[in-house]
Formats: C-alpha cells, sequence, structure tokens
C-alpha cells in the first residue's frame, strides 16, 4: 500500500475508534464511573485541571470522588501518531470539546485530550488531560 493510502487508511482508524471511545468514555463516567478503570492502562497519567495523577488506581479514586456529571461532547478530533513517536504501536489522540454539568452547579465547558494505544484490540488510555474552558 503506497505511504498516502496507509496513512489514509490510519486516520480513517483514528477517526472511529475515537468516536467510539469517547462516547462510551462519557457514557461509563456519567453513569458507570467505577468502570472507568478498565478503560486505563495500569501505568496510566492524568492531568484533571492542573492535578497530576499517575497509576490507575489514583485516577480511579480521584475519579469517584468528583460529584455526579452529566457530559454533552459537542466536537471531536481523532488522529494517528506516528510509529516513529509510539514505538510501532498503533495510538492515537483523542481531543474533545462540550460541557459538564456538576451535580446542583451550572453546566462548565471543558476540552479533554486522551492519548489511547491499542492494547489486545482494545484501546486503552495512556495519558489524559482535562481542563475546563473559563
Amino acid at each position: 500500500m503506497p505511504p498516502t493510502e496507509d496513512l489514509a487508511a490510519k486516520i480513517d482508524q483514528a477517526s472511529e475508534a475515537g468516536e467510539q471511545f469517547a462516547k462510551l468514555y462519557y457514557e461509563t463516567y456519567d453513569k458507570k464511573r467505577h468502570m472507568l478503570n478498565k478503560l486505563y492502562l495500569d501505568t496510566a497519567t492524568m492531568v484533571w485541571n492542573g492535578n497530576g495523577l499517575s497509576g490507575l488506581e489514583n485516577i480511579q479514586k480521584y475519579l469517584e470522588g468528583l460529584p455526579v456529571t452529566e457530559h454533552r461532547m459537542e466536537s471531536l478530533d481523532c488522529q494517528p501518531i506516528s510509529d516513529k513517536v509510539s514505538g510501532g504501536q498503533f495510538s492515537i489522540i483523542v481531543k474533545t470539546y462540550g460541557t459538564v454539568k456538576y451535580q446542583n452547579r451550572k453546566s462548565k465547558t471543558f476540552h479533554q485530550n486522551f492519548m489511547l494505544t491499542s492494547q489486545n484490540n482494545v484501546w486503552r488510555v495512556v495519558s489524559d488531560s482535562f481542563r475546563f474552558q473559563d
């Protein structure tokens, strides 16, 4: 396959995987937050509004401590990561933008970036960065 066709195929795969992942992530976050640990690598890192976390247990504990939420994703962008950067492991970047409503509070705008890698044909979070757009 010529390089441009290979890249186009990777972009298509990244877009499809990113859309599916984002939908699953926010549904799980809002309705079954205790299951979010299934979406992260054990060695994952997260920066949540400037709070750095490392490791699956710490991330899960932090997220479970947040109030009940309702996310609404308004835009999504997905890109493959170059094999040169990811050591040959197919990985993607997923960027989301939307609103989140915390229990008994007004909605806030947010953006979130995920680096995902495929592990046993399942997409897992390597790195997660969440920020309110104030």
